[in-house]
């Protein structure tokens, strides 16, 4: 979900970071490192391999979030099987949503949290008529960031609307090689929530140590 250009900012006019931002602080590069050192060791060019590997997917991925945010979608110029594999995710996933009757419910809503002090940009969804909180995401597997992110968004929707309170949470995930999508349901993400409300905190600590060492 998009970032405003502007930023997040207090009702005093404070500007505060965004959900993506926070994680992305403490987020391990580790394995995408050794994996573009191993990519270099086999003569092929990581960034090339990267966007080979995420072409179907991401298509699929754009399809969904053009029709959840009612824009219109423009198939790019790929081979002849990257688009059948991203039409056929797509397919499916179309599916899974009318069987599941998911409806948009508030869409790229950007809210500050005033209490926690940060901003995101968020997707409300009814699916079964529950109000969930929803994110799309492209990769080969779930990864606990993606948890923290929809408990993170969770937190801003039900500071603002603390009479309509998120029922749970809805992941879908575009395989990035396969035609392949699954849908997971979250009852609840109250571990996500302390652990990003942590995150929140370190990020603001360790903001003052590199001031205090001089480093941004």
């Amino acid at each position: 979900m998009p970032t405003p250009k502007q930023g997040y900012f207090l009702a005093d006019g404070t500007r505060v970071p965004g959900v993506t931002t926070i994680l992305g602080r403490f987020k391990d590069a580790g394995p995408l490192m050794h994996w573009a050192w191993e990519e270099g060791r086999a003569g092929r060019d990581y960034r090339e391999t990267r966007q080979a590997a995420a072409d179907a997917g991401t298509i699929a991925h754009a399809m969904v979030e053009a029709e959840i945010h009612g824009r219109p979608f423009v198939m790019p110029d790929v081979p002849d099987d990257v688009e059948s594999k991203a039409r056929h995710a797509y397919a499916t996933y179309r599916e899974w949503a009318a069987q599941t009757k998911l409806e948009p419910l508030a869409t790229e809503v950007q809210l500050v949290s005033e209490q926690h002090r940060y901003g995101g940009t968020l997707d409300v969804i009814l699916v079964g008529g529950r109000r969930l909180l929803g994110d799309w995401k492209t990769s080969n597997a779930v990864y606990g960031e993606y948890l923290l992110q929809l408990a993170a968004y969770g937190g801003l929707w039900n500071e603002h609307h603390p009479q309509e309170p998120i029922e749970g949470f809805q992941l879908v995930r575009f395989s990035k090689q396969h035609p392949d999508f699954e849908a997971r349901f979250f009852a609840e993400l109250d571990d996500a929530w302390e652990m990003f409300l942590s995150l929140r905190r370190a990020y603001e600590l360790d903001k003052k140590i590199k001031e205090r060492i001089g480093k941004r």
